[in-house]
């Protein structure tokens, strides 16, 4: 029974509820068949109320309702909403979802490749054109209320993380700009220098998953929990997660050793039925192959299920192993949905490219609910296989980490083969941040009541370390912001060099620094306090003791730094007496076990020097074997010899010597003994001289005994004193280069930038000059080297397949280095062309060099990669697919994104070449159409 409210209290209620009502919020609350989080409810609330907002929250809790929100405002006050995301995959998604909501008519798409209604009121696009549209001034910019950032944790991507502060700094200060991220660890920093460059910004983060995600860990016949049931530790407040103990026991059984004979601490042996025990325990710890792990799965109700692989090959392989298996996971019905799917989509590829693309073993799978996704696929391919998933008719997903990065696509369960991963130079550790993006796929919103994220069992595995990747849901976000060469002229051409450094000071990189300044500067403080400190301690009546200080260890390192050179010359004399050593001499072994007499039966010197060189290093120098006076043979090495050795007298070696024979050995030992026994290891040695003879240390040594501080009674106090005081001093000076380091750090790069391109008379003070204009309009890595092509006309009278090999180099990159291996390239003029470029490059590399700009510190221009060159050509020549990816050595799905890559970088070559008397221009629109066919045409995605 409901209890009756007062008439002031239903007044009051009936206030709020129109007040409510009266929003543009109330009606689109009203859009959803579900009741919204308490997160969306303020984000929304605080975007009608005018603010900015950043909303932090896990994977697939629903963040982009709030940039959903932003567009119906914008729509609802007559505005422009621009809705940005990453990756043009992310971007078609997207779109494809505001269409069926608003109408194609009131929502167009930009992704570089793709313009659909782009004076649309709602536009998606990715970020890299809003950017680009700014530094153009672009007319479609008038009229905007709002841009949607999604995914904005992106920022930290090494690449094209820039792109999103560009955006961020440059957006007019009459847009609200709504950011939508994954759970970071530092979303109040991130917010706060949101709120301090685009106004009042509210921060709102939610941790909690919509869905409950389970961790576990599948080894042997049992799927393991990762965590025990949370418990309240004696009522001392919030529960706590403990790691299952018999995963511990796992771990420590595949540890273990089972019996060891040779082990007598024990006392007694093992018992037979403990052995067999631990026998059948250790049966238990075993890796399920990828079939087993789907049937698994599906018997215990927890498809459709995603499996992380870090690799596009086994994403292909476990497929086919399915495939072997007789795996099945759609029935007949299922099967003739997904076909009818699949030939609808596929209807535009040419029949004769079906066979090259793998069309039918991809189909087979397909029927089968089992698929692969990556970055190598054909995109439509990869399309067909979210939607089937979205429907429930894949079932099954191999899937490399890019399927994480915000693509719709969650399941019931994910799985993880591994937790290490390539990440371009060596095998690491998945990071926390990385796990929880990959497992926060897990658990349907409104589909599903739990998700579940399942290990594979390795071996090492170690699931403490496990639950800490588990256990840490959140991971910080860092800048990875650096002033660029396009960037540089973009911004003096609209603000001039004093406003645009300005600018830059504004960014999140520089933000993020001098907050970690505001630590080490107080650091620095109390340093300083606690030299006064020393300073006291050390204070002489007799004189200067911080000068008596200074000339003791200046007397100190001339003192080490002979001790290192005479060490360094003892070692390479003694390297140099080893290498003229020759069989029959006889030598004093001066240190080690084998110190003593010998005769050198192999002086163990390299090939070519001696015939014997089976003991030389070619480390640790020349390896002798000896004979010794106790009838011992050993092959010495350098480390027996501190000190130069040289020959006290010569044997010579019987023919019938055979070291085996321990009578030879005695016999020769006897006459080694008889020819030389007399002789003493200090004949023929050297004196050498050392600091005694050094004209430094003597005049060191006389001022310091002359120093009125030498005779007084506390000396050895006050340098203590001293000494402390010169670490403490150190350590400070250290401190402050720091701070150097990190104050103004982008502006100075900025200014090195400026510096370079006024040297090419790109800029002129704040005057842009008719090559600055050019490099505006050229967006990339490699942004000033095209431009500097297109200024010394190395692409002049080139035809469209030439120029598109060319061009190529601008935007390519292998995936893995090799630098033994030579690429293909086109010969003839595209030669001499490419050739070219990469001189050009040279003179750049060097240049940069001396204006001390950093490629290390992702800031200047790489080599260009000439592996896609003969590729590009053949294409845009006409050639078939099936001959071209024969050639590419590449799978579809990267040679159609390298195509692309291509066709945007000629479209800005033909924007920025000379109108007049230039062919450019002209070539480059016809290298643009002869690539954007087949393959590269109807692939939907980029």
């Amino acid at each position: 029974m409901t209890e009756e409210l007062t008439p002031a209290e239903a007044y009051a209620a009936a206030r709020r509820r129109a007040v409510e009502e009266a929003t543009a919020f109330a009606p689109f609350r009203d859009m959803y068949d579900f009741e919204l989080d308490p997160f969306q409810i303020d984000a929304c609330r605080a975007l009608e109320a005018g603010k900015g907002v950043l909303v932090a929250a896990p994977t697939g809790s629903g963040k982009t309702i709030v940039g959903e929100f932003a567009v119906h405002l914008a729509l609802h006050q007559g505005r422009k909403c621009f809705y940005t995301t990453p990756i043009k995959a992310l971007s078609n998604q997207k779109y494809s979802d505001l269409v069926k909501r608003y109408g194609a008519d009131k929502v167009g798409l930009l992704t570089g490749d793709n313009s659909v209604n782009s004076e649309a009121p709602v536009v998606v696009m990715t970020t890299e054109v809003l950017r680009n549209m700014l530094y153009a001034g672009s007319q479609t910019l008038r009229g905007l209320g709002y841009v949607v950032m999604d995914e904005v944790h992106y920022l930290s991507d090494r690449f094209r993380g820039a792109v999103w502060e560009e955006v961020i700094i440059h957006l007019p200060e009459s847009v609200t700009l709504v950011s939508l991220s994954a759970t970071v660890s530092n979303a109040e920093e991130f917010g706060d220098w949101l709120d301090t460059v685009r106004g009042d910004t509210e921060v709102i983060v939610s941790e909690s998953r919509p869905v409950p995600l389970w961790q576990h860990v599948l080894a042997g016949r049992r799927m393991y929990d990762l965590f025990e049931e949370e418990t309240d530790h004696g009522g001392r407040g919030a529960g706590r997660r403990e790691v299952n103990p018999d995963l511990e026991r796992l771990a420590r059984m595949e540890n273990q050793r089972t019996y060891n004979p040779r082990d007598r601490r024990r006392g007694k042996m093992v018992r037979e039925a403990d052995r067999e025990r631990e026998r059948r325990q250790r049966s238990r710890i075993w890796t399920p192959g990828r079939p087993e792990v789907i049937e698994r799965l599906d018997a215990a109700g927890l498809l459709p299920a995603i499996t992380f692989i870090f690799s596009r090959a086994g994403c292909e392989a476990a497929v086919q192993q399915c495939l072997y298996a007789g795996l099945r996971l759609n029935d007949e019905d299922g099967r003739q949905r997904v076909r009818e799917l699949v030939e609808a989509r596929t209807a535009s590829i040419p029949s004769e490219d079906l066979h090259v693309l793998g069309y039918y073993e991809w189909l087979e799978g397909l029927e089968r609910g089992i698929a692969a996704h990556h970055a190598g696929m054909l995109p439509t391919f990869k399309e067909v296989v979210e939607e089937l998933f979205v429907r429930g008719l894949v079932k099954a997903v191999f899937a490399t980490e890019t399927l994480a990065l915000g693509i719709n696509m969650p399941a019931r369960s994910v799985v993880l083969e591994k937790l290490v991963k390539w990440n371009g130079e060596q095998h690491a550790d998945i990071t926390p941040g990385e796990y929880t993006q990959l497992t926060g796929r897990a658990g349907r919103r409104g589909i599903d009541v739990e998700g579940h994220a399942v290990v594979l069992w390795q071996r090492g595995m170690d699931p403490g370390h496990l639950a800490g990747l588990a256990g840490t849901r959140t991971y910080p976000l860092r800048s990875s912001f650096k002033p660029s060469y396009n960037m540089a002229v973009n911004l003096v051409d609209q603000f001039g060099r004093h406003r645009s450094r300005e600018l830059l000071e504004t960014s999140f990189a520089q933000f993020q620094a001098d907050r970690s300044v505001v630590g080490i500067s107080r650091q620095v403080q109390r340093n300083e306090e606690g030299l006064e400190g020393y300073r006291e301690g050390m204070t002489c009546h007799l004189g200067d003791f911080e000068e008596y200080a200074r000339l003791r260890r200046d007397l100190k390192d001339r003192e080490n730094e002979l001790a290192k050179q005479g060490a360094a010359q003892r070692r390479a004399a003694a390297a140099g007496s080893l290498e003229r050593l020759k069989p029959g001499d006889v030598i004093h072994v001066p240190t080690g076990k084998f110190a003593g007499l010998a005769l050198v039966l192999d002086p163990g010197l390299p090939a070519g020097r001696s015939n014997g060189h089976r003991g030389f290093d070619q480390h640790d120098g020349p390896r002798p074997l000896v004979l010794t006076a106790e009838r011992q043979v050993k092959r010495l090495a350098s480390i027996d010899f501190p000190v130069p050795v040289e020959p006290v007298e010569r044997m010579r070696i019987p023919r019938t010597f055979n070291p085996r024979s321990p009578q030879s050995r005695r016999d020769l030992a006897s006459a080694l003994r008889t020819k030389a026994g007399h002789l003493t290891p200090e004949r023929g040695a050297k004196r050498r001289g050392g600091a005694a003879d050094d004209r430094e240390i003597t005049r060191l040594r006389a001022e310091l005994r002359a120093h009125p501080c030498h005779g007084c009674d506390e000396r050895e106090d006050h340098a203590r004193w001293a000494e402390r005081y010169h670490r403490l001093r150190r350590d400070t000076q250290q401190l402050e280069r720091r701070i150097e380091g990190r104050t103004n750090t982008i502006a100075r790069t900025f200014d090195r930038i400026v510096a370079l391109l006024t040297e090419l008379d790109y800029l002129r003070g704040n005057e842009v000059t008719e090559h600055g204009k050019r490099l505006a309009r050229l967006y990339g890595e490699l942004d000033l080297l095209a431009s500097e092509c297109l200024r010394d006309g190395v692409w002049e009278g080139l035809g469209p397949a030439e120029l598109a090999a060319c061009a190529s180099a601008l935007v390519y990159e292998s995936r893995q280095s090799d630098d033994a291996v030579v690429p293909k390239v086109p010969g003839g003029r595209t030669k001499a062309a490419l050739g070219e470029m990469v001189r050009i490059w040279g003179r750049l590399d060097a240049l940069e060099e001396d204006f001390r700009i950093n490629q290390a510190e992702g800031v200047g221009q790489r080599e260009p990669d000439l592996g896609f060159a003969w590729v590009a050509h053949e294409w845009a020549s006409d050639k078939g697919l099936d001959e071209v990816l024969r050639d590419a050595e590449m799978p579809a799905g990267d040679f159609v994104r390298w195509c692309k890559q291509v066709i945007d970088v000629l479209g800005q070559i033909a924007a920025a070449a000379p109108r007049e008397g230039s062919t450019v221009p002209k070539a480059a629109r016809k290298a643009v159409d002869a690539m954007l066919r087949g393959v590269v045409a109807y692939s939907s995605l980029g």
